[in-house]
């Protein structure tokens, strides 16, 4: 469940062909900045680079409040809400809500994703039609600033990297105030309870509940 083709559907971002040529997707995040860089100097007319390396499309809604740090991409008919605080290489796709008080750092958010009330997402990946509930948030060090290792049941595998978030598949559901500790993983169309604080790996098709209980969708 740790590979990035398990987790996402390329064609619902821009970043597909890219994170295409990793096998696990927290391989990616040492290169979101170059890739938004890259992405962004070749943008059609439809988006307006409204400072040094910030690219906006024309039918984003951007909060006179909010705080685009550069470099960042914000997609078709996103909307950035008051005091969001973008602190760069954030690559937002289309139809996104970014919400009051939302802090991005070194993020993709897949088309459709929506983190819209006071969440933070740092180094982390959010699939397609993914959404965070209010107050849930990505931890991305560990309290001992050892690199973070991601886990699948017995499997672990050294990732190497001291800032790592969080992976949502497509169609995620995060409840609110919900802790993902650093290396989570949650599956395609898996389903966070409120108040849970989550570790290691989720698979798909699944609710995990509180203390930590992980059960199969009925289909």
């Amino acid at each position: 469940m740790l590979k990035t083709h398990q987790l996402f559907d390329f064609n619902h971002s821009m970043a597909g062909e890219y994170l295409a040529g990793f096998e696990y997707p927290w391989q990616a995040l040492a290169g979101i900045k170059e890739l938004i860089v890259t992405l962004g100097e070749a943008l059609p007319e439809d988006y307006v680079e409204t400072a040094p390396q910030v690219w906006v499309h024309k039918t984003a809604k951007v909060a006179p409040t909010a705080y685009l740090g550069a470099p960042c991409i914000i997609g078709a008919e996103t909307e950035v809400r008051h005091c969001a605080f973008i602190r760069g290489s954030a690559l937002v796709g289309c139809n996104c809500v970014v919400g009051n008080s939302v802090e991005l750092k070194n993020v993709i958010l897949f088309d459709r994703v929506q983190v819209p009330h006071y969440n933070y997402v740092g180094d982390s990946i959010l699939g397609f039609r993914s959404h965070m509930g209010a107050g849930s948030l990505t931890s991305n060090v560990k309290s001992d600033k050892t690199p973070v290792v991601a886990k699948d049941g017995q499997e672990r595998m050294e990732t190497g990297l001291k800032k790592f978030g969080a992976m949502l598949g497509d169609c995620v559901e995060v409840g609110c105030n919900s802790v993902l500790n650093p290396g989570t993983v949650i599956g395609r169309n898996s389903n966070i309870y409120p108040l849970s604080c989550v570790r290691g790996t989720v698979p798909e098709e699944c609710i995990y509940k509180t203390g930590g209980i992980i059960v199969k969708k009925e289909k």
